[in-house]
């Protein structure tokens, strides 16, 4: 059981959102992914071929129950972090979808790679860094 390699593991989080319709587009625009299921209740988003993230409406519940309370504060303590090839293409998406900016293009010194901090339609906190 325990042979499996880490490259047979892919994340795939999920959140809730208030409007996936909304949400979709922009994280469409933002990271420039591309619809891969659609709809009012539960979306998928992908990057070359490759799902990176679910959205899901706070009051469906579907065969699992809700998975947030649109009572409590969103995300706290969570950070939607991407690693972008074509980082300046992705900064001028923010700035085209004129997207809330926490922390502006800055080096983070740990990694010494560029990056930039915003919030999306939600509130969740989502950190672009370059590859």
């Amino acid at each position: 059981m325990g042979n499996r390699s880490a490259s047979s593991t892919r994340p795939q989080p999920m959140i809730s959102v208030c409007d996936v319709r909304k949400a979709s587009r922009w994280y469409q625009q933002v990271l420039g992914a591309i619809s891969g299921h659609g709809g009012p209740e539960y979306e998928q988003l992908i990057v070359d071929g490759q799902m990176i993230m679910q959205l899901h409406q706070f009051e469906c519940g579907h065969h699992h129950g809700t998975i947030g309370d649109p009572d409590l504060p969103v995300g706290n303590g969570v950070a939607l972090w991407f690693e972008v090839d074509d980082f300046e293409g992705t900064v001028r998406r923010i700035q085209e979808a004129s997207a809330q900016i926490v922390t502006g293009v800055h080096t983070n010194p740990n990694s010494g790679r560029r990056e930039v901090w915003l919030r999306d339609l939600d509130s969740y906190l989502v950190v672009v860094a370059e590859r």
